[in-house]
């Protein structure tokens, strides 16, 4: 299968780590299952946003089964001959991809138009507003909408590459190449952006002391008394404390830590409802429905159903 990584001027380096994947692919099989060409519209080299220059190839009439546009961290412009190209592109190959950003040269050349994408979370309003016929999903690390695929962050095209490595090769193949590439695990395309330890992030040690305690303690009950406890202070005080620090009380705080941690073994796992439940520290699993409904606004079944063939064993 012929890839070609197409580079935008300024475009971020790190990309070539999502399109390693492919290589690795090629490693792991023994055979060469991907042929992978850096393009430019005009060939020749391109800088990065670092200045590191790469050498490239013009646009030709050569067929592709996959292009992925790699853009820099800002909102790019697209150049005539890139859209011209994506249009294209987008009757005659496989897929259509774009990394972080790039959602918006997509867009530029209508192959968003009625689809679901996404983009990183900082731009995806921005992304909603320039292209309102397109669903936008600000809380997807990478989203599969037809032909065309769009990731969310940079790292992101990793999980990305490996999910279209996944649907062209199978799970194993792909559980092969994550481990390959050491990735601390392989995440699905329906897992949030988002991180709530990342949200809660707190100046006061004795707040975050049992922050990081409530994590690594879900299945226990976390009472307030047992929080005040950890924090060294009277349950009052650590009330107080916890909401001036951040924003919210240590019930919905730990509500939004379980819910998290379900969230993530729905998607990597198969292990029953129940037991995540339990393991998340619901005590059930009409608790973590009801939960569930609060924080996503849908049930664990709908998430783990939207996780697809990603969710391991």
């Amino acid at each position: 299968m012929r890839i070609g990584l197409i580079l935008n001027p300024g475009f971020q380096s790190v990309c070539f780590g999502a399109v390693a994947a492919f290589d690795v692919a090629n490693k792991q099989a023994g055979e060469k299952l991907y042929d992978v060409r850096v393009l430019s519209e005009e060939g020749g080299l391109v800088a990065s946003s670092l200045g590191m220059q790469v050498m490239t190839h013009g646009f030709d009439d050569a067929p592709y089964d996959t292009l992925i546009v790699a853009v820099g961290l800002e909102i790019p412009t697209s150049s005539p001959g890139l859209i011209r190209l994506l249009r294209a592109a987008a009757r005659d190959a496989r897929r259509v991809a774009a990394i972080c950003l790039g959602s918006f040269v997509l867009g530029d050349a209508g192959l968003l138009n009625g689809r679901r994408a996404t983009t990183h979370w900082r731009y995806a309003q921005a992304l909603q507003d320039r292209f309102p016929s397109c669903h936008v999903d600000m809380d997807k690390l990478f989203i599969s909408d037809g032909p065309i695929w769009t990731s969310a962050g940079m790292t992101a095209g990793t999980d990305l590459v490996v999910g279209m490595i996944e649907r062209d090769h199978g799970s194993d193949v792909a559980r092969s190449v994550a481990k390959g590439m050491v990735m601390y695990h392989r995440r699905s395309g329906g897992q949030s952006q988002h991180s709530t330890l990342l949200d809660l992030s707190v100046n006061e040690d004795r707040i975050q002391r049992v922050l990081d305690y409530a994590r690594q303690n879900l299945s226990e009950t976390l009472a307030i008394d047992d929080l005040a406890e950890v924090a060294c202070l009277s349950p009052r005080q650590f009330t107080r404390l916890f909401r001036s620090e951040t924003g919210t009380t240590p019930a919905k705080a730990v509500e939004a830590l379980r819910v998290e941690a379900a969230k993530l073994m729905l998607e990597q796992s198969r292990l029953p409802i129940e037991v995540i439940a339990r393991e998340a520290g619901f005590a059930n699993r009409e608790r973590m429905r009801l939960a569930f409904g609060r924080v996503h606004g849908e049930v664990p079944r709908a998430i783990r159903n939207e996780a697809g063939p990603l969710a391991t064993l």
